[in-house]
């Protein structure tokens, strides 16, 4: 008996020797910042086996050669555009009173960083109600006459889903270009069979850099996080809206669903349209679905009575540089009065964490509004950690109550917003592919900020006191949960 027992116990000590050296194999032969590497190896150390399924789903990256395929796409740069633009601003005289004076070094950052192509003159409409954005969206998707480029990490095979789909049909046997680019894992449930029809039609349509099938590739980050609808290269759509029924507020789960997603007519365009190019090119195999011309799709500029300056701004895991959390970081280190976000998942790294902390320390008004309830269990739990965090060093937290808060905003100063697809977290700043615009305009960010002002109604505040009195139990769910926060 003692012999058998000596032998399990030999047994579970190989187990966890080679579950250890497996551990530190499978973290350390992919370049990571200290603390995601320290969390998976906390994972996979002290849940074996079961550890590395949990890895296989959140922490197994794209491959090299699909990575490659993403740097390999030539960026359509407009290069000589952006060339003179960085001389332009380099040389401005101090700044006055003009927004563009005043945020000439945040535009630099953006065209160094991203090879962002400042356009002027857009006019940039705001939606914030699932039926009236898509009722305005499709039936300029009705009109199109050249092509329909469209990039969601969610197109459900559901109601307004098959809308979609019946409009774009229609599309495809007029004769209009129509090419969908879909995130698989976004659009779980839905199969490639959901775009047959559209295919003998003529169109196009493809999951990102070709995930054809959810069983070969189950990894749930470093997904295609954009959402883009780009007409006639002269009308384009970008924020937090999905193609699915329960954006619509049709999901009892969720209720009214709160969003921000951007119309915009002008130059801002043409970079939405350069990254559908970039991302399309990098995902589809056959030669004969490849773009190859450009130029069709940047058509001159019809509509120039537009107010407002607009840079897109790019991200993802196959660049160095976290582009849109600089972005962040630029906009509250530049703050001068008030800082106002609204983020479904407030999961900052340090950098980001100690910039706001930073600002309200200094006198800024910092608030941050998130949704009271959670879609993502860890997630949200690592959410309240660090919105009690933030709210105990004096920055204003609420929780908005009427539905689901899904929208990616922020605003600074009254002068300048950014809106897009990006959270305040980090999936969004390292593990996933995500666009957000950055518009330097006193009334479009003011019509931001009112809308802001009205979800208030809708909110409750946070106060320190509040979280304190939250159970010790919950706390400690905050706690673990913000222990994973860099993989979540």
């Amino acid at each position: 008996m003692a012999l058998t027992w000596e032998i399990v116990r030999w047994i579970l000590l190989t187990i966890v020797i080679i579950n250890e050296l497996a551990a530190i194999f499978t973290v350390f032969r992919e370049k990571r910042d200290i603390a995601a590497t320290w969390a998976w190896l906390l994972v996979l150390t002290l849940i074996p086996v079961i550890g590395f399924i949990i890895y296989a789903f959140l922490g197994r990256k794209p491959t090299h050669g699909q990575l490659n395929r993403i740097k390999s796409q030539t960026r359509l740069k407009l290069k000589e555009a952006v060339e003179r633009q960085k001389k332009q601003f380099k040389n401005m005289p101090k700044p006055k009173h003009s927004i563009m004076q005043v945020y000439r070094r945040t535009v630099m950052l953006f065209q160094s960083i991203d090879e962002s192509f400042l356009s002027r003159h857009n006019h940039v409409d705001v939606f914030t109600d699932g039926n009236v954005l898509f009722s305005r969206m499709f039936d300029e998707i009705a009109d199109a006459k050249k092509s329909i480029h469209i990039e969601f990490y969610t197109i459900y095979n559901d109601k307004i889903g098959n809308h979609l789909r019946t409009l774009l049909e229609q599309k495809a046997a007029e004769g209009v270009e129509v090419r969908v680019l879909y995130d698989s894992w976004g659009s779980m449930g839905v199969k490639p069979s959901f775009y047959a029809n559209l295919r003998e039609l003529g169109g196009y349509a493809t999951p990102f850099l070709m995930a054809r099938s959810n069983i070969f590739d189950f990894r749930i980050n470093y997904r295609d996080h954009r959402k883009i609808v780009v007409i006639d290269g002269q009308t384009a759509y970008i924020g937090g809206f999905n193609i699915g029924d329960q954006y619509l507020g049709r999901s009892p789960k969720f209720g009214p669903w709160r969003d921000t997603h951007l119309r915009v007519v002008g130059g801002g365009v043409y970079g939405m349209e350069r990254q559908f190019i970039g991302d399309w090119n990098a995902s589809v195999q056959k030669k004969t679905s490849v773009i190859k011309h450009y130029h069709p799709y940047f058509p001159p500029i019809k509509v120039r009575n537009g107010n407002t300056a607009l840079q897109t701004v790019s991200s993802g895991p196959e660049g160095e540089l976290e582009k849109i959390k600089m972005g962040y970081l630029r906009l509250i280190n530049v703050a001068t009065d008030h800082i106002w976000i609204q983020t479904p998942y407030l999961i900052p790294d340090d950098s980001i964490l100690d910039a706001l902390q930073v600002a309200a320390h200094a006198g800024i008004d910092v608030r941050i509004m998130i949704p009271c309830k959670p879609d993502h269990p860890f997630v949200y739990r690592a959410t309240q950690y660090y919105a009690r965090a933030l709210a105990n060093q004096g920055v204003t937290i609420y929780t908005y109550q009427k539905g689901f808060l899904h929208a990616k905003t922020m605003m600074v100063d009254g002068r300048i917003a950014s809106v897009g697809s990006a959270n305040l977290d980090f999936r969004s700043f390292k593990l996933n592919f995500e666009i957000n615009a950055f518009m330097y305009d006193s009334q479009l960010t003011d019509q931001l900020e009112q809308i802001y002002v009205n979800d208030i109604r809708n909110c409750r505040v946070m106060t320190p006191e509040r979280f304190a009195d939250q159970s010790h139990w919950l706390k400690f769910k905050q706690r673990f949960s913000r222990l994973l926060s860099p993989i979540l």
